[in-house]
């Protein structure tokens, strides 16, 4: 099955969103903080199973600029100066696919760790 690729992302950054259209017609809206929330970075992700680090106080994240990685990925280049993670097309439809249970999670996963988000 051959990935989808992007035909149009485009960033919306006084309201902190980024908006992506693939070649089989999906299109996905993902906030900012989602996507930093949700890096595929060591940083994010750490380095195997169960080692994952909860990202806290990334509300008004933005991103400042996508740096093309081959014909493959993006670099999202967020404000608070992470920039390691290569969101492959994959990741992006991944996430986008699968937003609301990710997102879901991520608030489960705050909340259990006694942090609340600013809204």
């Amino acid at each position: 099955m051959a990935i989808a690729t992007p035909v149009n992302i485009q960033l919306h950054q006084k309201s902190r969103m980024l908006e992506i259209e693939f070649d089989d017609g999906q299109h996905f809206e993902m906030s900012c903080e989602y996507l930093r929330t949700h890096s595929p970075s060591a940083e994010v992700q750490g380095h195997g199973p169960g080692q994952e680090v909860l990202q806290v106080g990334k509300e008004d994240v933005n991103i400042t600029a996508i740096e093309p990685v081959g014909n493959y990925a993006v670099v999202l280049v967020f404000d608070d100066n992470h920039s390691s993670g290569i969101f492959s097309w994959d990741h992006l439809y991944n996430l986008g696919k699968n937003k609301e249970e990710k997102w879901s999670r991520y608030l489960e996963r705050l909340k259990e760790a006694g942090h609340q988000r600013k809204d």
